[in-house]
Parts: C-alpha cells; sequence; structure tokens
C-alpha cells in the first residue's frame, strides 16, 4: 500500500495572501459586516468606541494573573467594556450580557473569552505532549472538543493556541507549545485554529481562536519567563514566524500580543511586528489582544508612562487592552492633545465589532448561554475516552534496553513515586478550566486495566524536599506537598514493597506547576528526592521501568544509564492514570516521537536538531581541539528531534528520489519502504528531512519538511512517498525574499532526526 504526503508549505512560510475559496460569498458576507459595523460606529461617542477596547478580569472566577479588575459590572453599565474573561457559566456570564445588552445606550454585547490551553474541562495532554503525537487529525479533534464544552459554559473567545517555537526546556512555557521544530509547528497550529474556529463562527459550537504570543516569545534570553529576545530578522522568518503565519492563513479571527521585545521594541507597542508584518505583509484582518497588563508593563520595560504607552500601542496596532485599562484612562486624553488620533481608536473599535458580528452576537446576545448544553456537552463519556487515546498516543517510548514493558497483567508490581497516586498533577499546567479532582491517577487506572495484577504501592519520596521550591510550585493549590512521613521512612517502604514484587513502576518527575508560566528552571533534573528514591530502587537488581511526568524536557542522563525502560507521558489529563496503564500493560503500543530535544545537562542549552554547521564543525568521534566542541560533553542531545521507540521495531530500505533533478516548476517524489520487523503490531511516524547543500545564506544541518504517521503489522511493510516541489524549498534570504535557489539537496527518510543523509537530488534552474 503506497502512502502519499503532498508537502505543501505555500501556507506556511511561502506566499504571504491567503486563497480566497469563495470570492462571491465572502464579499457578500464582508459588505453586510461592513453595513452593521459602520451603523454602530456612526452613533457610538468616543467614550463609548474606547470602552470597546478594554477587557476586563472580574474575578472569583479561572485564575491566570495577578491583577483582577474592580467595579466592573458599573463599568460594563458605563459602556466602558468590551469584553470579559475569567468567568464562565450561562447564568454567569447572562448577568454581565444583560448589563451590557439591556442597561448600556447602545447595547452592544460582550465578547467573552478564556484559557483554554488543553481541553477545557476534558483535559487532554499538555500541548507538548499532544505534539509529540504528531498526529493532525487528533490534534485538531482535541480543538474541537474544547470549542463544544467552552462554548456551552458562554465562551466564545478562546486565548489558544500558543504556536511560539520554543529550544530552551529552561522556559516553563515549552509545555504550552509544539517544541522546536517551525514545520511541525506550522501544522499543528493550522489544525488547532481550525479546530476551535471550525468553517463558521456563528455556530454556537465554535469559537474565535487567538494566535499567541505574537512573536517571538519562545526565545526569551535564559529561559526565563518576560524576558527579551533578539534575534535577526533572518532567523525570525526562517525559525520563528511560520507558525504564526500559518495560524493567520488558517483563517485565525484574533492576535495576542507577547510581553517581550522584538528589535528593542516590545511587542504590544510595536509597529512593526502587529501593522507592517502582521496586517500589511501577511494580510490579518482581525483583531489584536495584549496579553495580561502587557501594555501597562512597557512602563517597567521603560518606555513612558501609561498615557505614553497606551498612544504607542495604539498607534502600533494594538486593539484591545487586557486588564491594564490604560487605553480607558488615557485614550480621551491623548486624543484631546493630539497624540492619537480619532481615526486610530475608530479602527480599533471597528475590529472588536467585526468580531462580535463574525460570532454572530448582534443577531442573538445570548447564543451561547444554553443552560442545557453544559449537561450534555461537557466532559461526557466520550470525550473522556477520546482524551484517554491522546494521552496514549502523546506518550514516548524513550528507552527501552530492559525489555520491562509491556507488563503482564497478572504481574506483582510493586508501584511507586509520588506521582502514581496524586490526582492534583494529572492535568498539568495551565488547566485552570479542569478539576484535577476528575483525573484518574495511574494507581487507579492500573487497577482499572489489569485488575488481575497484584499492586503494591509506596510513595517512596516527596516530589521535592525543598520546602521553599515546594512552596513557589504551590501557587495553584497544593502540587508538591511534603509528607509528614520522612524521606527516610518513605524510601524505607518503597524499598520494602519493590523486594516482594516482581517488576517495579516508579512513576516519577515534575510537579504540573514545575513547567508553564512563571515556572523557569536553571535545573532540569528529576528532583534529588527522587533521584535518590530511584537509585535506591535500581540497586536492588529488579526489573525496573520509570514513567516520566514533565512539562519539559529534561536531563535524565544518569536515569538512561541505569537498567531501566523509560516512558515519557508528559503530563496526560484527566484520563492519565488509565491512558498510562493502556501503554504498561500493552493494549496500546506506544508511538510518539519528541517534538523539543532533550540535553545531555542544562550547560548545552539550546540544543535542537536544526543548527547549523560552524566553520569548524565537531563530527569525528571523541574531542578534537580547535573544533567546536564541549571539553565534558558530547554536542548531540541526550534524544533527538523526532525521537521515540515503540515495542516492535522499523527497519527503514530503498530510500530514493524518482529523478536526480528536480525543475523549479515540477515535482520529485521522495519514497522509503519502511517494514515492521519486531513482535508487535505499532504505528510509525515517518520523518522527511533534507539539506540544501549550497546556498546564498548558512542552512540548518537538517530541515524536516514532511512526516506521514502509519500503522505497520508485525512483518508487514509499506512504501512511504513524499511529493516535493521548488516551493518546499524556499527559504528567506539575507533581503527577506522568499526563494528557491538551484543546488544539490541531501535527503533520508528515517524514524527519528537522528540519520544520516542517503540519497540526493538536485534543482535545476
Amino acid at each position: 500500500m503506497i502512502k502519499k504526503s503532498l508537502i505543501t508549505l505555500s501556507l506556511i512560510t511561502g506566499c504571504f495572501f491567503a486563497p480566497i475559496k469563495n470570492a462571491t460569498a465572502q464579499t457578500t458576507s464582508d459588505s453586510k459586516m461592513n453595513a452593521k459595523v459602520d451603523e454602530i460606529l456612526a452613533e457610538m461617542t468616543i467614550e463609548e468606541k474606547i470602552g470597546q477596547l478594554n477587557l476586563l478580569n472580574p474575578g472569583g472566577g479561572v485564575a491566570t494573573g495577578a491583577v483582577v479588575s474592580d467595579n466592573v459590572q458599573q463599568k460594563i453599565k458605563d459602556g466602558e467594556v468590551g469584553g470579559l474573561f475569567g468567568v464562565a457559566g450561562p447564568d454567569k456570564i447572562r448577568i454581565a450580557q444583560d448589563y451590557a445588552v439591556n442597561d448600556t445606550r447602545l447595547g452592544i454585547p460582550l465578547l467573552i473569552g478564556s484559557d483554554v490551553i488543553h481541553g477545557y474541562k476534558t483535559t487532554f495532554p499538555i500541548p507538548l505532549g499532544t505534539s509529540a503525537s504528531w498526529d493532525l487529525e487528533m490534534i485538531k479533534k482535541t480543538a474541537q472538543i474544547a470549542a463544544q464544552e467552552a462554548t456551552a459554559d458562554g465562551i466564545n473567545w478562546n486565548f489558544s493556541p500558543m504556536v511560539d517555537i520554543a529550544r530552551d526546556p529552561r522556559w516553563g512555557r515549552i509545555a504550552e507549545g509544539a517544541g522546536e521544530d517551525p514545520y511541525l509547528g506550522s501544522q499543528i497550529a493550522k489544525a488547532m485554529v481550525e479546530g476551535y474556529q471550525g468553517d463558521d463562527l456563528t455556530k454556537e459550537n465554535t469559537m474565535i481562536a487567538t494566535v499567541k504570543h505574537f512573536a517571538l516569545y519562545g526565545a526569551s534570553e535564559a529561559g526565563r519567563d518576560y524576558n527579551t529576545t533578539d534575534m535577526s530578522r533572518v532567523k525570525m522568518f526562517n525559525e520563528y514566524l511560520p507558525p504564526y503565519k500559518a495560524a493567520i492563513d488558517a483563517g485565525a479571527a484574533s492576535v495576542m500580543s507577547s510581553f517581550n521585545d522584538v528589535d528593542g521594541v516590545p511587542a504590544t507597542g510595536n509597529k512593526w511586528l502587529l501593522t507592517d508584518l502582521l496586517r500589511d505583509r501577511w494580510g490579518f484582518d482581525g483583531f489584536v489582544t495584549s496579553d495580561y497588563t502587557s501594555l501597562n508593563e512597557m512602563i517597567a520595560h521603560g518606555m513612558g508612562d501609561l498615557q505614553d504607552v497606551s498612544a504607542l500601542a495604539l498607534k502600533a496596532g494594538l486593539d484591545m487592552d487586557m486588564v491594564g485599562e490604560g487605553f480607558l484612562k488615557t485614550l480621551k486624553k491623548s486624543l484631546d492633545e493630539g497624540k492619537v488620533t480619532e481615526e486610530e481608536i475608530t479602527t480599533a473599535a471597528r475590529r472588536i465589532l467585526e468580531a462580535k458580528y463574525k460570532l454572530g452576537l448582534f443577531e442573538d446576545p445570548y447564543k451561547y448561554l444554553d443552560e442545557n448544553r453544559p449537561e450534555k456537552d461537557i466532559l461526557s463519556e466520550e470525550s473522556r475516552a477520546f482524551s484517554r487515546k491522546v494521552a496514549a498516543h502523546s506518550f514516548v517510548l524513550l528507552k527501552k534496553d530492559a525489555r520491562v514493558l509491556p507488563l503482564q497483567k497478572n504481574a506483582k508490581i510493586a508501584l511507586v513515586g509520588p506521582l502514581a497516586n496524586n490526582k492534583n498533577n494529572m492535568l498539568g499546567t495551565w488547566a485552570p478550566t479542569g478539576d484535577p479532582q476528575l483525573s484518574i491517577p495511574v494507581l487507579e487506572g492500573i487497577k482499572n486495566v489489569a485488575p488481575k495484577a497484584k499492586i503494591s504501592y509506596a510513595q517512596g519520596a516527596n516530589i521535592t524536599d525543598d520546602k521553599q521550591f515546594a512552596e513557589n510550585i504551590n501557587v495553584f493549590g497544593p502540587r508538591a506537598e511534603i509528607s509528614e512521613t520522612s524521606p527516610e521512612k518513605m524510601l524505607e517502604e518503597a524499598l520494602k514493597v519493590a523486594k516482594k514484587s516482581d517488576v517495579i513502576v516508579a512513576v516519577v518527575g515534575e510537579a504540573s506547576e514545575m513547567s508553564g508560566e512563571a515556572a523557569s528552571r536553571t535545573n532540569l533534573l528529576i528532583p534529588e528526592s527522587q533521584k535518590k528514591m530511584i537509585r535506591e530502587l535500581a540497586k536492588l537488581g529488579k526489573p525496573m521501568a520509570l514513567v516520566l511526568m514533565s512539562g519539559r524536557p529534561l536531563n535524565i542522563s544518569e536515569e538512561s544509564e541505569l537498567n531501566v525502560d523509560i516512558l515519557q507521558v508528559w503530563h496526560p489529563g484527566v484520563e492519565a492514570g488509565n491512558a498510562i496503564a493502556d501503554v504498561i500493560f500493552g493494549d496500546y503500543n506506544p508511538s510518539g516521537k519528541i517534538t523539543a530535544s532533550w540535553p545531555r545537562n542544562v550547560g548545552q542549552v539550546p540544543v535542537y536538531y536544526s543548527m547549523k554547521r560552524t566553520g569548524r564543525p565537531g563530527e569525528a568521534e571523541g574531542f578534537e581541539k580547535f573544533k567546536s566542541e564541549f571539553l565534558d560533553v558530547d554536542n548531540s542531545p541526550l534524544y533527538p528531534f523526532g525521537y521515540g521507540l515503540s515495542y516492535t521495531d522499523f527497519e527503514y530500505s530503498d530510500i530514493k528520489a524518482s529523478s536526480e533533478d528536480l525543475t523549479m516548476d515540477g515535482t520529485i517524489t521522495l519514497s522509503a519502504t519502511i517494514t515492521n520487523t519486531g513482535e508487535h503490531d505499532g504505528e510509525e511516524v515517518v520523518q522527511l528531512y533534507i539539506h540544501d547543500k549550497v546556498r546564498s545564506i548558512t542552512p540548518p544541518m537538517k530541515q524536516l519538511i514532511g512526516f506521514e504517521k502509519m500503522m505497520l503489522k508485525k512483518g508487514e511493510s509499506k512504501t512511504v512517498t513524499f511529493e516535493v516541489s521548488a516551493d518546499d524549498l524556499k527559504f528567506y534570504n539575507s533581503s527577506l525574499e522568499h526563494v528557491a535557489e538551484a543546488g544539490e539537496f541531501e535527503f533520508f527518510i528515517a524514524g527519528s532526526s537522528d540519520n544520516e543523509f542517503k540519497n540526493t537530488f538536485t534543482l535545476k534552474e
């Protein structure tokens, strides 16, 4: 059976204008919207226009920031609010919408936003985990289910997807994105936007998607959150901007500015970013919101006082101010003083009104407030079952040398570790709408999947013994609790149950809030409290598997040297325990591949597969003086991008091109045969990488341009083919022109980025 993957990058890194599917219908729709919005704007005072630019958080609901708004009810009645977030439920939102519709002069309804990052009540794995599935249809469906549930609770605007490229695992928000690669990140960004928005925003189960954080936030210096960024335009266009562009091309109706600066100007007030690039070059026609108080924070950046930065942001192209109220408090004064124009205020207000029109709120302000929907649409059995499936597909088998997994369902198991029977950490970071107490811990999942297994449980260790560290982690509730039982006693109990068992399963890693926003780490090790437990258990010589939870790549060099199997499960979501049990007992053969390289130690960071060659590349075995190498560790990561094992084994052969030459207006087919040579049926993520040997700016060592996920029964072979054109080989040159240059290209097709080039083709003029 031949699988075909048509690799089309034009919508991801290519042309700047998205195609119009039905120009006549689009023009008619726009005409009606323009007429309605023009009618409303003609009636509005300048104060009412400014009010539409104000996004408030009334507090008392979902905590997503340190500041909450005051006197919200009165501000709505005074026409000073365009949208709310941090509130959910048809009954509560109806009260707020009543104030806007019935108690204001023009009755303009509110936008209702929320951070629905990886599911609403049905929580899926963290996005870094979901990306490891490499399953775009599955990822799209997670967004569809999230939209179904969130809209049932009255929410019509989502602050997701986060598409920041992240190559520094010290940065906690790496957990929220798709990892290090612009091609994969672009594909996932597109899938998420399409999942949230569907093909019609007026439907009651679709919602506005917000692309964030625009832009470059994942490149914060030192991996420290909210920190500065600095990079060349060439690096921006080739490596960091493509996922944002893909989301815009997919029709995302909203964009959120980032906290960091770009070329020395904070993104929230950066005209080149928000207008020249986003609107003029990319053709974005939606609205831009700030991140949480990022407008006000430009004061601390050194850009002036509140009036200065508010005027700067409006003129740059910001349409809505999240929580800070800088627009509300200063724009009228700036208008009177000639620092902003009425046209600029009107343009921003127009974009907010257009979003409300696209949602159908002017026809029915209460369309999302059906009180019968929450019980029917939220946390259904079908959605939970799908969350379980997604989680299992996201797990990555990092090591299988010990061949402990999969376990027998009647095994005598010692289940140990601080995350083995812990509901509070299953959902992962940025799950503010989920309920940890509805999650399935690992112990319960094992009992559900293997009721005949003989399980002995012991906590074994605290997540951390460091009280200050635990306090920093526990901002949103107990995540790293320190037991009253001494560490010595807990370890003794773990060793006792391990000695009586046939196999050890240790569930270890990070608490959920050890990654995420404001959760940067300089130490990427598993906490010492748990490392000590792992060392002592390993000394017993029993078959042992580590089930590793984290929101980021960790440094597990020590653990990888042990005679253990290692299964990376991220933070798997509401069905965590069931999904983990499905995999460790072999009901599902793990197929995940990591989407961010795992370093050998923190000193290697950043390490990623598509780094550029130097003039003195370190490529020999062992250390060479005067080469680009470290004295104490290899250049290569511990686990490279695209890596992941299976309970079975796959062999690649007959990797070839259909022709030696590719013309600028033609196509070429690259293919390989994949054979399942192991003893289990399994899925494999087949990946295509190229290398442009000579070009006008230095090329990356390897570049992903395609992938295909396929199922192979044991003993089965399949051929995968990728059709490639010159468009797929384009890059942004030093003049930021999108070009393909004639020359020789190397390529390989394999199960990870850590492979040698197998063949070549030549692009001809």
